[in-house]
């Protein structure tokens, strides 16, 4: 945050995504502090150079340092920091902070998931909405796709409003009731979504990939490639392979 009201530099990778300090700096503090209290687990990060030694491990964890750098760029507030701890490639463990609005999303396999402000102090335990029509689709500002479009347009009879926003905030909104649906068909990682997985599925959702498969952590191939969907109630999957 000593750097969103700063004139940083923005540097591009060779994926053409962009690259802060901010980046950097919170990789090797997140980083450094897991490996000191964790030093027999593996980690996965967006920002260090991935060690492969990491496919032999049964736990795992998954760091985003900053997802929605696009958002910290442009100062909206709509980014934050993922950090999952993966048990034989499924998310036991899920925390999202925003730091922008000190909030932090976290949950943990078989006792829910909750929201805290660390503002005020106030901790609210998460739970996905149960409606089925008037639904709020949430999507990305940066990331939206045909896909997207065709599936909202032939579900206009039940989507009241559509939303959007950034980073894994959007998983978040589904896992407490301020949003209903949201559906990816594009690219991500893994660091873009197992602690969003975790937050929502402890919250009563459902995250799946496109197909319907489970999503699985901790893989040689870390991308997401076939989509995914993180939604309230079944009856809300409109995609083959459910």
């Amino acid at each position: 945050m000593t750097l969103y009201k700063t004139d940083f530099e923005v540097t591009l990778k060779e994926d053409l995504s962009p690259l802060t300090l901010a980046d950097t700096r919170a990789n090797d503090i997140i980083v450094s502090a897991l490996k000191k209290a964790f030093p027999h687990h593996a980690i996965l990060s967006e920002e260090s150079r991935d060690d492969l030694g990491r496919l032999e491990s049964d736990y795992c964890f998954i760091v985003d340092p900053l997802d929605g750098t696009k958002e910290f760029i442009r100062g909206t507030g709509q980014f934050t920091v993922n950090i999952a701890l993966t048990f034989q490639g499924r998310p036991i463990l899920g925390l999202v902070y925003a730091p922008a609005s000190q909030r932090l999303y976290a949950a943990s396999k078989g006792e829910g998931a909750y929201v805290e402000d660390l503002a005020s102090g106030s901790r609210t335990r998460l739970k996905v909405s149960d409606k089925l029509a008037d639904l709020t689709w949430v999507g990305s500002r940066s990331h939206s796709s045909e896909n997207e479009d065709r599936l909202i347009d032939s579900h206009r009879e039940v989507i009241g409003r559509t939303l959007v926003a950034g980073s894994s905030l959007k998983g978040c909104m589904v896992a407490e009731g301020r949003a209903d649906i949201y559906y990816r068909f594009g690219l991500t990682s893994e660091w873009d979504t197992a602690a969003m997985q975790c937050i929502v599925e402890e919250a009563g959702g459902i995250f799946r990939q496109m197909d319907g498969s489970e999503m699985l952590y901790n893989r040689l191939n870390n991308l997401n490639e076939k989509g995914f969907y993180a939604v309230n109630r079944r009856e809300n999957i409109w995609v083959k392979g459910e």
